[in-house]
């Protein structure tokens, strides 16, 4: 179909304006593919279990491998694996042919993609990786090729048709070795019992890394930055320090350093609708009682998570004894870029 060229023009070349089936040909592209990850569900058989099995009791390590485009899922799923407990790496196959073999030890698993299960540059090298002694999964769109014949699993792959107009770019075949790569690494990481802890150490760069590993002490305020006042205080001894501190509230404690509660600028908008002369009260008369607090150990996240629940800006730090040990509020959290 012949393109209409519009009159608009970006660095002085006329841009086309998408045919009109362009809106319909991506909701078929999106069926036709999520049709063939929901078959790949229906088809999981006992050679999945074993695959899982196989990298599960292995003492080595997932070498990832495959040409073009399911090269590029292959590295994905390499990256997958390493990143949730699986220590995994992609190896490509032509250049394995040329010395990168020397990298597969026989307790190691090779996990080969290619669709049509005919790749010749993973068929040159996959008898030198059985010889080595390593354990062979292939994930190919068929059982009787190959690839899937020399493998001790085959994991099938196959799809009713590409996304492609043309039924050749690979498109819905691609979709469904990633899903079922997806698939491998998740249930690899169930059988491993792969924590959360373990997750951050693994993704220390970037919010991710921050929201899994910054706790709570990271962030808050100690010392002379704690607003703290004892429960006998005067109501402007409380402001002082509120002022001073610049938190927006004052933690109270009583003789022992125990939380007895906390006030906060909203609590004195509310004292000064009902109460006309503040001068002779006492901030432990007029605190907030039992105030939510969180021990310094807990994820920056958690605290983020409490205050949100319960529509609060500020938190109190206490220890397993509620003794006062520091505070926080959302601006810390901002500033940890924890949010």
């Amino acid at each position: 179909m012949t393109q209409k060229l519009t009159h608009k023009k970006k660095a002085g070349v006329p841009l086309a304006e998408a045919p009109p089936s362009a809106l319909a040909r991506a909701r078929q592209v999106l069926k036709i593919e999520a049709d063939a990850v929901a078959l790949l569900a229906e088809r999981l058989d006992e050679g999945f279990q074993k695959a899982v099995d196989i990298i599960y009791r292995s003492q080595g390590r997932v070498m990832v491998s495959g040409m073009g485009k399911s090269g590029h899922i292959a590295r994905k799923i390499a990256s997958t694996m390493a990143s949730t407990g699986t220590p995994a790496y992609f190896i490509h196959p032509a250049e394995a042919s040329h010395g990168d073999l020397g990298m597969i030890k026989s307790e190691d698993v090779f996990l080969a993609l290619s669709y049509s299960g005919e790749s010749t540059e993973l068929l040159t090298i996959i008898p030198l990786i059985k010889r080595q002694g390593a354990k062979l999964i292939a994930m190919t769109g068929n059982s009787a090729s190959t690839l899937a014949r020399e493998a001790d699993v085959h994991l099938d792959a196959r799809v009713a048709q590409e996304a492609c107009p043309h039924n050749l770019a690979p498109t819905a075949s691609t979709t469904a070795a990633l899903a079922l790569g997806d698939a491998l690494a998740v249930a690899l990481l169930d059988a491993r019992g792969f924590s959360i802890e373990e997750f951050a150490r693994m993704h220390p760069g970037g919010a991710l890394g921050r929201r899994l590993l910054t706790r709570v002490k990271d962030v808050m305020r100690t010392g002379e930055e704690l607003p703290r006042v004892p429960d006998t205080a005067s109501f402007s001894e409380a402001l002082i320090e509120m002022s001073r501190k610049g938190m927006g509230m004052t933690a109270v404690v009583n003789a022992s350093g125990h939380v007895a509660g906390v006030f906060t600028d909203g609590d004195l908008r509310r004292l000064l609708e009902r109460v006309g002369d503040i001068r002779a009260v006492r901030i432990g008369e007029v605190m907030t009682r039992s105030p939510r607090t969180i021990q310094p150990d807990r994820l920056a996240a958690e605290a983020v998570q409490m205050m949100e629940r319960h529509k609060i800006n500020q938190l109190l730090v206490v220890d397993e004894r509620r003794q006062l040990i520091g505070a926080l509020n959302m601006h810390d959290l901002f500033r940890a870029k924890v949010i």
